[in-house]
């Protein structure tokens, strides 16, 4: 069925797009809203990302990539568990 261009233009009106809303962290650090803020991995006064464990993570799988990571560090040693000992 045929619209009206007035129903249209009401329909599209709410096809704009809207602004982000920005919000500024304790460090001050403007980032949006509801997101963990990437230059200090903070999120609500709690740190989730440890941003120094993450560049050597990242270092290391690049290395591997590349090949230039030793066997010993690219695959360390898996912890051994501890044997249960049996009751005989």
């Amino acid at each position: 069925m045929r619209h009206t261009r007035g129903h249209t233009a009401n329909r599209r009106s709410h096809h704009a797009l809207k602004n982000r809303a920005l919000t500024v962290s304790a460090e001050g650090t403007v980032h949006p809203r509801h997101r963990v803020v990437l230059e200090g991995g903070t999120y609500r006064g709690r740190t989730l990302i440890n941003r120094k464990a993450a560049r050597i993570d990242r270092r290391a799988v690049k290395a591997k990539r590349e090949g230039t990571l030793d066997k010993a560090e690219a695959n360390p040693a898996p912890k051994k568990k501890a044997k249960k000992e049996s009751k005989d």
